[in-house]
This record gives structure tokens, sequence and C-alpha cells, in this order.
């Protein structure tokens, strides 16, 4: 899964809630909700700096009133979580030991239950 985008002041380790835009022709700074996507010459920037900002002198900052949330996970964030899902419950084929290859534990054809990290594979019908 894609991480989120951070802030994107020097150091800054903050996830950014914010989107600044600089219209040069009217001398202004805009400060809204983060932007779908980012933009090459736009910056993102957490709550605290967001906030803060300051323009250079003659310039304007507009910004947002409301409150700044993170956004929602996107398509991508989606189709990835439901693809790492689909990766752990495939079924895991247990391997037998050296020593006792000619005993299993379940009949032929049974489905096979397995774990993977923190996730259990539960088959079907159960």
């Amino acid at each position: 899964m894609r991480s989120p985008r951070r802030c994107s002041r020097n150091g800054c380790p903050r996830q950014a809630v914010a989107t600044l835009t600089y219209v040069y022709n009217e001398s202004t700074a805009v400060v809204g909700p983060l932007a779908a996507f980012a933009e090459p010459h736009t910056y993102d920037l957490c709550e605290p700096h967001a906030r803060s900002l300051t323009a250079p002198r003659g310039w304007d900052v507009v910004r947002h009133e409301g409150e700044f949330e993170p956004p929602p996970p996107t398509t991508d964030d989606l189709v990835a979580l439901a693809e790492a899902v689909r990766e752990a419950a495939r079924p895991i084929t247990p391997r037998p030991p050296e020593d006792d290859q000619h005993h299993h534990n379940q009949p032929p054809g049974a489905p096979q239950t397995g774990r993977r990290g923190h996730l259990r594979v539960i088959p079907p019908n159960h």
C-alpha cells in the first residue's frame, strides 16, 4: 500500500493534510484541502505548517477555514488492500516433515488451512 503523502517542509515527518498553491499573477498563496494528486508546482503541508504559513510582503494568503482532514483512501489504496487480502487467502500447502512423509493428518482432498503473518486462512464453507 502506498504511504501517505508527507509535508513538503524540510525535515517535517508529519502527514500532509493541505496543499499550498502560489498564484503568481495575483501575488496570492492559496492553502486548501489536500489535492487528490501531488502536482509539480504545489506543496503538501501538515496542519501546523498550513495554519502558520505566511506569504512574502505584498502577497495575500487565502486559507481554508474548515478542518484539514487526512484524505480518504484512494481507489489505488483499496485495490492494494484487496490484493493483499487475496494473497493472504491463498491456500498454503504445508510441507510434510522429512521423517514422516507417508502419514498425513488430513484425508486426501481435505481443504488446507494455514497462517500468513497475522491473518488466518479459513477454507470456504466454514
